[in-house]
């Protein structure tokens, strides 16, 4: 079920085309062209950073964990995982991979699942689904809107299964200076919200910052 792979990648950061520091609690919304690379880094260890891609070409055909789970028969993502979009096709593969497992199944942080998971008075607390939905309301010319949500990919998350089935938020298993590195196979969009939450385990309880990198072909 696991299937873990950590490789590392041969690329350097001297000679990418774009690299940023993105704060916790902030999104980011990207252009990646077909052939491209693109990296994130795990700054302080045990951040999650909330990601969906979108076909470029017809947004409607956004990342689907569904059909990337059949495809793969693994429900987590690693080195080799083929990220496909509503439709099937083959949007991103990971081609690097310093942590060796990822989540896309628990879904992103919202107003709604901080009442349920935790307490009424964290419903007012910042989560993915805003930062996703502010990156929206900044970048209109993308075209994408609060309907095309959908579960995304939590990056360096640790998101156990129980035996009963249920899903488990973990301390996280990443640490400081990993990354995971995909390229696209097609001309994508991405969306980032770089992880606010405050009240689980996977970040420590400490939203930290990770670096978004990117090479050319």
């Amino acid at each position: 079920m696991y299937g873990l792979i950590e490789k590392e990648s041969k690329l350097k950061i001297e000679d990418a085309v774009y690299s940023e520091v993105l704060e916790a609690g902030y999104g980011w919304m990207h252009p990646l062209k077909k052939g491209q690379s693109f990296r994130i880094t795990d700054m302080e260890g045990n951040q999650a950073v909330d990601t969906t891609f979108y076909d470029a070409a017809n947004i409607e055909n956004h990342y689907s964990a569904v059909q990337t789970i059949v495809a793969q028969k693994n429900i987590y993502l690693t080195t080799g995982s083929i990220l496909r979009a509503e439709d099937g096709k083959a949007l991103l593969e990971i081609t690097a991979d310093k942590t060796g497992r990822h989540d896309t199944l628990g879904g992103c942080c919202s107003s709604q699942s901080n009442t349920v998971r935790y307490a009424r008075e964290k419903r007012y607390m910042h989560n993915c689904r805003d930062s996703f939905m502010l990156q929206m309301a900044n970048h209109t010319d993308s075209g994408i809107q609060k309907r095309d949500l959908a579960p995304n990919i939590n990056f360096f998350m640790n998101v156990p299964v129980t035996k009963e089935g249920g899903l488990k938020f973990d301390d996280g298993v990443s640490a400081p200076g990993n990354y995971v590195e995909m390229k696209a196979l097609e001309d994508v969009i991405i969306l980032i919200s770089n992880c606010p939450q405050l009240n689980n385990p996977c970040n420590a309880y400490n939203p930290t910052p990770v670096r978004l990198s990117i090479w050319d072909d």
